[in-house]
Order: C-alpha cells, then sequence, then structure tokens
C-alpha cells in the first residue's frame, strides 16, 4: 500500500517497477526499458536525462499511457495505468496528465487562447469556466498580452509556454515534458524549465521533464539518467 500523507494522497506520485519495454520481434527486436525502477514524489520537479535512445521518451509514454510496457508496472496517482483499458488510458490523460512535446504541438491556425482552450472544450468545460481558465494560465505563463496572436507570430520560447498552459488547462496532478527546451537556444531554454519550476510551486503539480542539456537539471530537485535503457547508479552517472 502507498504512503499516505495527511491529505489522503499518495506521497508518490509515480510509481516505475521493473518496467520493460521492446519493439519489435525476433532478432530485431530493441529493447528501449530494461527492468526500469522509478519512484516521483509528489510536488516534485524530477529530471530525466541521457543521451538520444536512450529510453528517456518512451519512459515518459508508458508512465502517460501511451506506451503498454511488455513488462512491469506504472502506478500514477495512486492507479495502476498498466491495468487500465483503453477508456481508463483515455480518462487518466484527459484528467490527470498534461503532456508537453519539444514540437510545441500546437494548432496553427488558432490563437493562443484557442490552443489553450481546445482541452477545455474537449471535455465540454462551460464557456465562462473555460475563459477564465484560459485567462489565467496565460497569465501564468506571461503572455496575457499574446493571446490572440497565432502560433507563427510567436517566438519558438513564447511557442513553449503556450504548450504549457494548454497541458495545464484540465489541471492535471501530473505535467510530462518530453525535451521542451529542445529546440531552443539555451537562455530560451533555461527559462522555459524555471518556468516548469515555478508552475511546480504555484500549482501543486508534479513533473517529469525528459531533457538532454545537462545544463538545466541544476532546476530539478532529482536527476535519473538513462543508458540504453537502464537508470544509471547516481554513483556511476555521467559528470556534468
Amino acid at each position: 500500500m502507498s504512503e499516505q500523507p495527511p491529505g489522503g494522497h499518495p506521497a508518490t506520485m509515480v510509481q516505475v517497477s521493473g518496467l520493460t519495454k521492446r519493439f519489435g520481434r525476433g532478432d530485431a527486436a530493441v529493447t528501449a526499458l530494461d527492468g526500469v525502477e522509478l519512484s516521483v514524489p509528489r510536488g516534485g520537479l524530477v529530471a530525466l536525462t541521457g543521451r538520444s535512445g536512450s529510453g528517456k521518451t518512451t519512459l515518459l509514454h508508458c508512465i502517460g499511457g501511451l506506451e503498454r510496457p511488455d513488462e512491469g508496472s506504472v502506478v500514477v496517482d495512486g492507479t495502476e495505468v498498466t491495468g487500465l483499458d483503453e477508456d481508463g488510458l483515455l480518462a487518466l490523460r484527459r484528467d490527470h496528465v498534461g503532456f508537453v512535446f519539444q514540437t510545441f504541438a500546437l494548432v496553427p491556425i488558432l490563437t493562443a487562447r484557442e490552443n489553450v482552450g481546445v482541452p477545455l472544450r474537449l471535455s465540454r468545460t462551460p464557456a465562462a469556466e473555460r475563459e477564465q481558465q484560459v485567462e489565467r494560465l496565460l497569465r501564468l505563463v506571461g503572455l496575457a498580452d499574446h493571446a490572440e496572436q497565432r502560433p507563427g507570430e510567436l517566438s519558438g520560447g513564447q511557442q513553449q509556454r503556450v504548450a504549457v498552459a494548454r497541458a495545464l488547462a484540465g489541471r492535471p496532478s501530473l505535467l510530462l515534458a518530453d525535451e521542451p527546451t529542445g529546440q531552443l537556444d539555451s537562455a530560451t531554454g533555461r527559462a522555459v524549465m524555471e518556468l516548469l519550476r515555478a508552475i511546480v510551486a504555484s500549482e501543486g503539480v508534479t513533473a517529469v521533464v525528459a531533457t538532454h542539456d545537462p545544463g538545466l537539471i541544476d532546476v530539478a530537485d532529482a536527476v535519473h539518467e538513462l543508458r540504453d535503457g537502464r537508470l544509471v547508479d547516481p554513483a556511476a552517472a555521467t559528470p556534468v
């Protein structure tokens, strides 16, 4: 049974146990994750580091219910993700998990305001409540003055801020960010990481951020390095 803090929620937001994921079959099979064990405490920002192909994205996808592992289990906020059917996974992603991607994944013909509001429209949030939430989130990410601009009229850093606001629209308890600074220059990338750090503190969410940039990991509460699908013992981790 998970440890329970006074509020009644598990103290551990994410618990990954013996997670293994393979792609392909037979001799051509590639093991993306190999028996990964990971615990993420509630209310923290955890960084996953490692080279391209180390398994960071696959791990995030398994945590968020976008991929099913071949072995092992994932528990998010007390719910065993690996035991959910497709409807359960859809509800998990809609109600509990927010995603931020390297490519921003914004709808080009929609304004910043409209992009942030997409998840709320899908969940049929009443219009007045939806507009109030969108306004609050745009202020939170510092884009209140850019609400009517489309992605093509915004800088890369601003687009990623819109993506962060959209990920928070459904009030998730867990935020998963896959290389959110990968297309940004170093200064803008650090600003986005610091924004995520501030959001963890102000919104009470837990964040797991995959990054290959060692210059950003000092923002995190904890750092875990993946190498060839395995978590590296901290004593053997790559110096930064």
